[in-house]
C-alpha cells in the first residue's frame, strides 16, 4: 500500500524505459506516464511488448497521460488551436486515441487516464462549450467502463470556471489532477486559491514550480521547485488542508534528462522538509 503523499515523478512525452529505471534506482516508487505514441498504440504487439516492459521495472503507475502529434505549447494562441479537443477538426480522432490511451492504462492496471482538454469557453452558450462538455462526458464514460477517472489538467481556464464546467459535467469519475505552476504560466489565477475552488474534485496533483508569462498571449517559465512564485510551503500546506493523500507527483519540463535529474532530487529533498 502507499504512504500517504508519497512523492513520484511525471515521465514527459519521449520516456524510455532506461529513464523508468533510473527513477526507480533513485528510489521513487510512483510515477505518472505520458502515453505512448499512436503508432504504439495502434500496434497490438508493440503495444503488448511495451506493457510487458512496463510492468518489468515495478514501479507504480498511477495516472496516464494522454498526448497527441502536433499539440504546441509555444504561446497561448497556438495552445488553443493545437491542444486538447477544443479544434473540431482533430477532436474526433483524438477521442478515438484517448480511447485507446484508456485501454492501454487499463492493461496495466492504472485506474486514472489524465488530459490537458484544451481552452474550454467560459460562455456556458458558445457552441464550443457545448462540444466540450459532450466531448469529456464521452471519454469520461468510456474511462468508466474500464474503472478509472478521467482527470482535467488545471491552467487553461480560471478554477471559477473550472469548477463550473465539472459540474456542468455531471459525472462522478472525473477529477482534476491539479497543477500549481500551471495556473501562473497561463496567467490563470493565483494557485493556492484556485485549489482550494476545485478541491472537491482534486484526485492527483503535480510538484511544478513556476513564473508568470512577460506579456499578453505569452506563456510564463517553468522552473525549479522553490525557485518560481507557486510557494511550495502553501500549497503543501494547502493540500493537507483539504484532506489531500494522494501522490505528489513533481513534473520538470526541459529536455536535458540530467539536469532535470539533479532537479527532481533536489525538488524531492524541499518536498520532504514540507511534508
Amino acid at each position: 500500500m502507499m504512504s500517504e503523499m508519497p512523492i513520484g515523478v511525471m515521465m514527459s512525452a519521449g520516456w524510455t524505459l532506461d529513464q523508468l529505471r533510473q527513477v526507480r534506482d533513485l528510489g521513487f516508487d510512483n510515477v505518472q506516464i505520458h502515453a505512448p505514441y499512436e503508432d504504439v498504440l495502434e500496434d497490438d504487439s508493440r503495444r503488448s511488448a511495451l506493457i510487458q516492459d512496463i510492468r518489468s521495472v515495478r514501479i507504480q503507475i498511477t495516472t496516464v497521460f494522454a498526448g497527441f502529434s502536433g499539440e504546441s505549447y509555444a504561446d497561448i494562441p497556438t495552445v488553443r488551436d493545437t491542444v486538447g479537443y477544443l479544434n473540431p477538426s482533430m477532436r474526433e480522432e483524438r477521442m478515438r486515441i484517448t480511447e485507446r490511451i484508456s485501454d492501454f492504462a487499463g492493461a496495466l492496471d492504472v485506474g486514472k487516464v489524465a488530459a490537458h482538454i484544451g481552452f474550454v469557453p467560459d460562455d456556458p452558450d458558445h457552441p464550443d462549450h457545448h462540444a466540450m462538455v459532450q466531448c469529456v462526458r464521452r471519454l469520461a464514460d468510456y474511462c468508466g467502463r474500464n474503472g478509472q477517472d478521467f482527470c482535467l489538467e488545471t491552467g487553461q481556464e480560471t478554477a471559477a470556471a473550472l469548477d463550473h464546467f465539472l459540474k456542468t459535467l455531471n459525472r462522478e469519475n472525473v477529477g482534476v489532477n491539479f497543477d500549481p505552476a500551471n495556473m501562473i504560466l497561463y496567467g490563470s489565477g493565483e494557485p493556492i486559491e484556485a485549489l482550494g475552488i476545485v478541491a472537491n474534485y482534486v484526485v492527483s496533483v503535480h510538484a511544478k514550480d513556476g513564473k508568470g508569462p512577460p506579456g499578453e498571449g505569452q506563456l510564463g517559465t517553468e522552473y525549479p521547485l522553490g525557485s518560481g512564485d507557486v510557494g511550495m510551503d502553501r500549497f503543501i500546506a494547502k493540500l493537507k488542508q483539504i484532506g489531500y493523500r494522494g501522490p505528489i507527483t513533481m513534473e520538470r519540463e526541459i529536455p536535458d534528462w540530467d539536469r532535470k535529474v539533479r532537479d527532481l532530487v533536489q525538488g524531492r529533498k524541499l518536498l520532504e522538509s514540507l511534508m
